[in-house]
């Protein structure tokens, strides 16, 4: 997984989800946008970690 796609991904659901707040969306389009960004944040935890376990079996093997 790539970080930079799914930081990208977390903002425009963020920026999303202001604008459809402000704009008066129902609150069943808000959940899904909600769900959505929270996706995201868990898969870039997910990347983030494999990264950062590779990196350290990079130097404990290396």
């Amino acid at each position: 997984m790539d970080i930079q796609i799914l930081t990208a991904f977390i903002r425009s659901r963020w920026e999303a989800l202001k604008a459809g707040n402000d704009a008066g969306q129902s609150s069943t389009e808000l959940a899904v946008i909600t769900g959505a960004l929270l996706l995201g944040a868990g898969l870039l935890i997910v990347a983030i970690k494999s990264k950062l376990l590779e990196k350290i079996g990079i130097i404990n093997g290396g």
